[in-house]
């Protein structure tokens, strides 16, 4: 994933359930997390060129993070998301980082079925606590 890809993904995150934008997502500051994170993020294009999937994927030096997983509907069940989760823990793993985390909605079922299914454990025992610094 590059900057120039903004504009794709954000079609493709608007059009995706569960994913959950904010002024964390402009283009600014996607593109200064994709500076701070070099080749972790991924998309994945058609022949001709259109974004049908993408994944941030980053790290704070001890854990990763995967951050809006998506893939447009006529292109799911094909393993795009597989491939995309498995370039950032690739990457991940190559700068030596031993653990990955998401953020998953309490609502998003589909989300949560997912990720399980993929091999991926709820932690029962945390939660998440946030505050804006705006």
């Amino acid at each position: 994933m590059t900057p120039g890809d903004h504009a794709a993904t954000m079609v493709l995150w608007r059009k995706t359930p569960g994913i959950g934008l904010s002024d964390a997502d402009s283009e600014p500051n996607v593109a200064a997390f994709l500076a701070r994170n070099p080749g972790l993020s991924a998309v994945a294009v058609t022949e001709q060129g259109d974004v049908v999937g993408a994944v941030l994927c980053g790290h704070d030096g001890r854990r990763g993070y995967l951050h809006h997983l998506a893939v447009a509907e006529p292109h799911r069940l094909r393993g795009v998301a597989r491939s995309l989760i498995e370039h950032g823990l690739a990457g991940l793993r190559a700068l030596g980082i031993q653990k990955c985390n998401v953020f998953v909605f309490a609502d998003n079922e589909d989300g949560r079925r997912f990720w399980t299914k993929n091999g991926w454990a709820v932690r029962a025992d945390l939660l998440v606590i946030q505050k804006p610094l705006a």
